[in-house]
């Protein structure tokens, strides 16, 4: 439980806040802006999980050269992609 911030233990750090939506919308005008989108949100979630930027880019050569981890990491920019294109509606006009 030393995790746990409290006045009684303010030496722990907590990590950077993360806007997980950008601008606080799905919302885009075509749907590479989605796709993109999509990619961005995946990220946001990555660097929520693992504040330190010195263990990210240490990670980055283990899923770099695994291919089923680079599959995963296309599975989750897809069900970001999926949740972007239904809240624009599949850019239907």
């Amino acid at each position: 439980m030393d995790n746990i911030i409290t006045s009684n233990n303010p030496s722990v750090v907590r990590p950077p806040e993360v806007t997980l939506v950008p601008n606080n919308s799905l919302l885009t005008e075509t749907p590479e802006e989605g796709r993109q989108l999509a990619v961005k949100m995946a990220r946001l979630i990555i660097k929520m999980t693992q504040p330190d930027e010195e263990k990210r880019n240490q990670l980055r050569e283990v899923y770099g050269n695994d291919a089923m981890m680079l599959i995963a990491v296309g599975h989750v920019v897809a069900l970001e992609f999926a949740t972007v294109a239904a809240a624009n509606n599949y850019w239907r006009k």
